[in-house]
């Protein structure tokens, strides 16, 4: 595999585990570890009596900065190596345009002070935003790195009547990412005290409207999850590729432990650790969908 392939699915790597410390930031209340201030910390590029919250908070910060030069250097690196016309050229500037709008959504977030305990309605619409912003950001690196290394181009009429179901899918996921990142929301600064608490707060007039928006997303993830789970089945079981049929099977498979993920989360009481699970199963699953299109759609793959 050339340098730049294996450098490209690193810095997909990198991204993710960042995506899931991040994730850990919010569920464990340390976003203002580092106290309104952006880039630095507390005024410091590095802070002293590194603890507690400022500790976590200052990490995701560090682990951030790593990951956007990483994809920096890929972009780069694409956009040097490839001609004028190839498709990873357009991966390369996504990519480059998303990792900075995922910065600046984190600036927002800290500057305005819309973490830790806050729970304004601003923060609840920059929470998924954040998400779909990241969601496309792992999208177009995921691709990158598939055309780093070697594969063929995309072309979107390649699997008849397939485009559209798989478009449907990637918007579906996209909503449930959203609809997901509110619940997580709720369940952090509201978190229940039992199965029945949450599903009669989900409910109750006086409650604030985070928990009552907490109900959408387990509808919305089982109507949306089944239908990805059957199109993946339709279009990839009886695919000529091998790789496309796996990719079906990893999408059945993801959507399954995403349903089990996500009912142990209401059985349990979203512990830290079961919150990441189920953000780390929706992120593979996520770059999953992504491949099975590329696979499904691909023209004869291409020597780099």
């Amino acid at each position: 595999m050339p340098r730049l392939a294996k450098f490209a699915w690193a810095t997909l790597v990198v991204n993710v585990a960042v995506v899931i410390y991040g994730a850990y930031v919010r569920a464990t209340g340390s976003g203002a570890g580092c106290g309104p201030s952006w880039p630095t910390c507390n005024g410091e590029i590095i802070p002293g009596g590194l603890e507690g919250a400022r500790v976590v908070e200052f990490t995701h910060r560090v682990t951030s900065a790593v990951a956007a030069l990483m994809v920096a250097v890929v972009a780069i690196w694409v956009l040097r190596t490839f001609e004028k016309g190839h498709q990873i050229r357009t991966a390369a500037w996504l990519s480059g345009i998303f990792i900075i709008s995922e910065s600046l959504v984190g600036a927002v977030l800290v500057l305005a002070e819309w973490v830790a305990d806050d729970a304004s309605a601003a923060r609840t619409v920059m929470v998924p935003v954040h998400l779909v912003n990241t969601f496309v950001l792992l999208g177009s690196l995921a691709m990158l790195a598939w055309w780093a290394s070697g594969r063929g181009s995309v072309r979107l009429g390649a699997a008849r009547g397939f485009g559209w179901y798989f478009a449907a899918s990637l918007f579906g996921l996209v909503v449930v990412s959203a609809t997901g990142g509110v619940t997580a929301l709720a369940d952090t600064l509201f978190p229940p005290e039992s199965v029945g608490d949450g599903l009669s707060s989900a409910t109750a007039n006086a409650e604030h409207f985070l928990t009552r928006l907490r109900v959408i997303h387990p509808v919305v993830a089982i109507a949306i999850g089944a239908f990805t789970a059957w199109m993946a089945w339709t279009f990839g079981a009886g695919a000529e590729k091998r790789l496309t049929q796996r990719l079906a099977i990893a999408i059945v498979g993801l959507v399954a432990l995403q349903f089990f993920a996500g009912m142990s989360n209401i059985l349990f009481g979203t512990p830290v650790w079961l919150q990441l699970t189920h953000l780390t199963l929706a992120d593979l699953l996520w770059l999953s969908l992504v491949f099975f299109g590329a696979s499904a759609m691909e023209t004869e793959p291409v020597p780099v």
